[in-house]
């Protein structure tokens, strides 16, 4: 085991969560070398023809992730990852708090083809497939965001992948919809924190709705603009929005999720072409995170 690996507590918990061979031809065999050889590549961000020898075929490594990023199969595995965390009691849902970040996509992140992917072996296109390819164009060039809900052990408990230039605001509802997390022993699987928080960009009418409609208690300032709307409305504009400083200031939480994230340099710096590729990075580098102790 070499720097990176997964170390043999990691293994015994993502081990019974992979797909099982079942196969002619061992098709599945190696998993712990090959998710070693996708987790150096996340790690380090070089290129996968430059993978080292010990990971086996470099085209190996790839297609492996290429095909689990297409079918689901790494969310899957996240959503097992999660259950079984919560199952033990180490998620913190007393504070969850949402945020983005934007990641500079490299120039080999352009020129994805035009005609649509399929995932290996069906006649269907990838889970997490957008037609835009999450890229978006700025000032600074190409660049996606990573939107995603954090809670307070600071690990993410569900991500979206959008272009750069979109707005935080109109992804908390779809953010929030993913998270997910099963229960052992059956019922519905648990999608409500005890709390949310967030900054200003997340203030609007329709997100308050949402959450007061859902009963979640939540934490979000109100701009300046908005409050002086408000005032100047009397009565119509409705009552002040409640503010918590203190619990406000747990929302560096999911700031400190995001920075464990972009430790990731594949995630920091998005390099794949398709959407749904880097889509499957950032899990990864998210299930990397809940395996650690």
């Amino acid at each position: 085991m070499r720097r990176g690996d997964l170390t043999n507590e990691e293994w015994v918990r993502l081990k019974p969560h992979l797909p099982k061979s079942g196969q002619r031809g061992g098709r599945w065999e190696s998993h712990r070398r090959v998710i070693n050889g996708i987790l150096f590549r996340q790690r380090t961000g070089v290129p996968w023809r430059d993978l080292p020898a010990r990971f086996g075929k470099w085209k190996t490594v790839y297609e492996r992730h290429r095909r689990w990023s297409a079918d689901g199969t790494w969310d899957k595995i996240f959503a097992a990852v999660l259950a079984d965390a919560d199952a033990e009691g180490r998620i913190d849902w007393s504070m969850v708090s949402v945020d983005s970040t934007t990641c500079r996509a490299h120039q080999h992140a352009a020129g994805a083809r035009t005609r649509l992917p399929r995932v290996p072996g069906k006649r269907c296109t990838p889970r997490q497939h957008r037609p835009d390819e999450g890229l978006g164009r700025s000032r600074g060039g190409l660049t996606c965001k990573i939107h995603l809900a954090g809670e307070g052990g600071r690990r993410p408990l569900a991500l979206l992948i959008t272009p750069g230039q979109w707005g935080d605001a109109p992804q908390l509802i779809p953010v929030m919809e993913r998270i997910r997390v099963g229960r052992f022993g059956g019922g519905r699987p648990r999608t409500q924190p005890d709390h949310l928080g967030g900054d200003k960009a997340y203030s609007s009418r329709r997100n308050r709705r949402y959450l007061r409609r859902r009963q979640i208690k939540h934490t979000i300032p109100e701009p300046g603009n908005q409050r002086a709307n408000r005032k100047r409305r009397g009565s119509r504009g409705g009552r002040p929005t409640g503010f918590d400083k203190t619990i406000y200031k747990r929302r560096n939480e999911v700031e400190r999720t995001i920075n464990a994230l972009k430790g990731f340099r594949a995630v920091a710096t998005r390099f794949d072409k398709r959407a749904y590729i880097f889509h499957g990075a950032v899990t990864v580098a998210g299930i990397r995170l809940w395996l650690r102790s």
